[in-house]
């Protein structure tokens, strides 16, 4: 045995062999596995041009990762359609698009049914119910609105603001409530502008006071031409206010307005109230009353009540305030409160026969129509011309809740 050991370690060991030991003769054969083991995990030999092989050098997808960190490419496509018009578009593209969108849970579908982008411009909202599996309406409703831009070549700057931006803006305008229903529905700059009343009931806005405050900052929205900046958030200069600038705050910044009049302890109760500037300039039937009824100011504190009401008269002056004690004097007139709910128009029976054709998404009871200037009261709150909200019809004229205990 001891030669069979010498003539296995030779080149090896060149001195003297020790007496053999259970661990001695365990020892070299470890020794050649574990040196056996580093000649094949050694890398500098590989051969990464290899085919089948280069696919898995550092820094590559893993090919257990599938679908989930890689989506299929087709460079050709992608090349010769870079500055293609969107009819022109290849099936890959066109799935791209539709995750950049939002709506990556439909990319499945579209890969089976769409052949070009062709598909999309000429599909109806029943083919992408059906071909594309879309059910939430408000999902097919984005797709519509967003296939027309581009049929009619229409660029719109609401467009650039995706549905990401529209939750940030609802934080903005004192309704974070809402946050996840719009989220989910994918709501975007340019749906804001299509937003009807059944959408706002699909979004589980029910208050109409909610309805109103969206609407006046879809307003706002429309006369900065969808500026995502236009909404102010921190203080400025007190001292030289104007209604211009008091209709671009944000629910935050009334909150500072408060602290700087002395009603700090009351402030966070504008909290999800759908308090903002354009609010408490552009609804006539917004009151000092109104802003106490939402801040939990007791009735018997009679003076706090007064310093409110005097303030808030001064914030937004003369012809806003004239405005709104017209409409308090008018026959018609009922206080808003924070009961009052919204719930679909009653249909009559005239209308009865449109019910099948008109499908959900397709009604034009929008809750900020898109009125040319000419077409709207000329009214001016400091720069600001047009629209007090509340005359259109849409959220005024329909059946409401009366008071809730």
């Amino acid at each position: 045995m001891a030669n069979d050991f010498s003539s296995t370690s030779s080149g090896t060991e060149s001195g003297p062999q020790s007496p053999l030991t259970p661990e001695g003769k365990r020892s070299p054969k470890g020794i050649r596995k574990f040196w056996g083991k580093i000649r094949r995990t050694q890398s500098g030999n590989f051969n990464t041009d290899a085919p089948g092989v280069a696919e898995f050098r550092r820094g590559g997808l893993r090919a257990t990762a599938g679908p989930r960190l890689s989506r299929t490419r087709d460079p050709k496509g992608q090349k010769s359609d870079a500055n293609a018009p969107f009819a022109q578009w290849s099936t890959e593209r066109v799935c791209a698009w539709l995750e950049d969108f939002g709506l990556a849970q439909y990319v499945i579908f579209a890969r089976q049914w769409v052949t070009s982008g062709h598909t999309l411009l000429t599909a109806t909202p029943q083919d992408m119910e059906k071909e594309l599996g879309i059910k939430h309406p408000l999902h097919r409703k984005k797709l519509v609105l967003a296939v027309k831009a581009i049929n009619t070549k229409q660029e719109e700057k609401s467009a650039l603001l995706d549905h990401i931006w529209v939750t940030r803006w609802l934080d903005d305008i004192g309704l974070p409530q809402y946050k996840d229903q719009f989220h989910e529905s994918r709501v975007d700059g340019r749906m804001l502008q299509y937003l009807t009343v059944n959408d706002l009931l699909f979004l589980k806005v029910t208050s109409q006071l909610h309805h109103l405050s969206i609407k006046c900052a879809i307003h706002v929205l429309h006369v900065n031409k969808f500026n995502p900046h236009c909404l102010h958030r921190r203080p400025a200069d007190e001292s030289n206010l104007s209604p211009s600038e008091v209709v671009q705050w944000s629910n935050h910044r009334v909150m500072e307005w408060l602290r700087s009049v002395d009603l700090a302890e009351y402030a966070p109760n504008l909290r999800g109230s759908g308090v903002h500037g354009g609010l408490i300039i552009l609804e006539p039937r917004f009151t000092g009353d109104t802003l106490a009824m939402l801040l939990n100011i007791p009735p018997q504190k009679t003076l706090l009540r007064r310093h409110l009401t005097t303030k808030f008269n001064a914030l937004i002056g003369p012809e806003a305030e004239q405005e709104k004690r017209e409409k308090m004097t008018s026959p018609a007139y009922t206080p808003l409160t924070t009961t009052a709910k919204v719930r679909p128009r009653k249909l009559g029976f005239s209308h009865f026969g449109n019910i099948r054709k008109k499908k959900f998404d397709e009604s034009t009871d929008y809750i900020c129509p898109m009125e040319p200037s000419d077409s709207v009261p000329d009214r001016v709150y400091g720069g600001y011309r047009g629209l007090s909200p509340l005359d259109a019809p849409e959220v005024d004229g329909l059946d409401q809740v009366g008071q809730i205990s």
